[in-house]
Formats: C-alpha cells, structure tokens, sequence
C-alpha cells in the first residue's frame, strides 16, 4: 500500500470518529469566480455533521488591502473561537472539490498552533458521492478560547521576497495555473500584470492531488522534482493570493521538509505593483 502524507485522514477513519469528543470538523471551502460556486450556500444546503463554516474572505486582516491577508493572532483567535475550536482539538478541514483551498486552513491552524490539524482526503465532492452522512442542519456551537501559539518563521513577508527574488537564496514555488505563471492566460483580479517571480518554479495546485484525494508520498515527491524543486534547499510557496500556496506548503510538510514559508502577499501584492520584477514564459532552469 502506498504511504500518504501524515496530514491527512480518509473519509473511513472521520466516520469512525465523527462523534469522539474533542473532534473539531471545519468546511475550509472557497471558490473562484470561474469555479461559479457558492461556498457558504453550499454548506447551508449540506455540510458533514458538526462542521462548522471557516469564511476565507472574513478570517483576514481587516486593515489590509490584500485579500485573504493573514490575520493576527489575535484577530484569529476571536473568530476561531466563536467558532466552538481550540488549539488542542483534533481539527479536520475539507473543502469541495479536495486539497484546492482546504490546505489554506489547514496551515492557518498549523501557524497558530493547532498541531493536530488534519485534511479529510478526497474533500466534500467525494464525501458525498461515496454515500457518507451529510446534514443541512446548523451546528451548535459551544464558544471556546482558542490560544494561538503563532509561528512567524512559517510566513514571508514582502521585503522577503525582494531580497530572494535578488539573490536566489530560496526556491519559490508558485500554486497558480500554468497559462497565469507563464503569462499567456490573465490574472483573474482585474490591474494585475501576468507572469511570475524570476526564478518561480511552477507547481500547479491541481498538479499535487488526483481525483481530489492528495498524492501519495512518491508521487508528492515526483511532482516537486518535476518542477524544479530540490527538497534540500529551503523553499517558499506562492500563489494567487496566498491560499492554494498551502497546497504545496503541505506537500513539502508531508516529504518532511522543514524550511519552507508561505509568500502572504503572493501574486496580489507582487503582480499589482508596478516596481516588482516579472518573467513571462515557462521557468528558467539555472
């Protein structure tokens, strides 16, 4: 049997454990505008039982410009908290489709501190089709104090990436699709050049799962070599606007590599200025 990557947990196991005590479920789901899907609608209309609703649009920092900027610790904590969630729980967060917008969550809960977080492989989409319990009745929530444990090592600043973009001292990885990396499809936020960092290596969120459910560890492995990624030298992981990164963020976790970051700011902040560097075509090899 092939290995999976530690952070997930199969649709098998959560049926198993759906009623244990301490059990936080978390409907992680957002959507592009091309995806034409509500995400909050459709957890209204059907949800796992006991899940709760993690808007990636209203968890941000409210003094930011940027969407889906990271939010405090403390602006986390308020929202996490009414949430009914705490840092010691057992956290298990799905979206629709599966390891598209999920693993955002997933490393929010892990920079904060939550060291039990966990992916439900497959996602909702799959959840259903294979027949599993599902609700549209509102989840009670009990309030708690989620005490967040924030680790800002795991998070790259703006300045940051100028400085790796200038000396090349950390691989950039890049979630977005491969016709907005290369430049020849337009950004879906209207302003925003096309194309990439310099030196960007491209490793498309869709390119890390199959089916949904998130590849097993040779094939997580493959894929980042694919792209240009050497596992022994430290990466940071950029996207759209910080939330599929994660994907890749949880790819290198799952291989066990440590010294990885996520861009925050990714293609919103870099893209829509005009004093940044940018390449178009596919990446440069060095």
């Amino acid at each position: 049997m092939s290995e999976k990557s530690p952070f997930v947990v199969s649709p098998e196991w959560l049926v198993k454990h759906l009623k244990d005590p301490g059990l936080s479920i978390v409907d992680g789901s957002w959507y592009l505008p091309a995806h034409n899907r509500d995400a909050r609608a459709e957890y209204d209309a059907a949800h796992i039982p006991g899940a709760v609703f993690f808007d990636q649009d209203a968890v941000v920092d409210p003094d930011s410009e940027l969407p889906h900027a990271m939010p405090s610790p403390r602006v986390f904590e308020q929202h996490v908290s009414a949430m009914g969630i705490s840092r010691d729980d057992t956290i298990v967060v799905y979206d629709g489709p599966g390891m598209f917008s999920a693993p955002r969550v997933w490393w929010l809960f892990r920079v904060m501190g939550a060291d039990k977080a966990f992916l439900l492989d497959g996602g909702f989409d799959n959840w259903k089709k294979d027949g599993h319990i599902v609700t549209d009745r509102p989840t009670k929530i009990a309030s708690t104090a989620f005490l967040p444990k924030f680790d800002a090592s795991r998070v790259a600043s703006f300045d940051e990436m100028l400085k790796i973009v200038e000396d090349r001292s950390c691989q950039i990885a890049d979630a977005r699709p491969a016709g907005r990396f290369t430049g020849e499809e337009p950004e879906p936020r209207p302003g925003m050049r096309s194309g990439h960092m310099p030196g960007a290596r491209n490793v498309p969120v869709t390119s890390l799962s199959e089916n949904g459910y998130l590849k097993d560890i040779a094939g997580l492995r493959q894929t980042l070599a694919d792209a240009g990624i050497d596992l022994g030298k430290p990466v940071v992981t950029t996207c759209g606007s910080g939330v599929t990164a994660a994907a890749i963020s949880l790819a290198l976790h799952s291989l066990g590599h440590q010294d990885n970051k996520l861009y925050d700011g990714s293609w919103s902040e870099w893209g829509a200025r005009d004093d940044t560097p940018v390449e178009n075509g596919p990446a440069t090899r060095s």
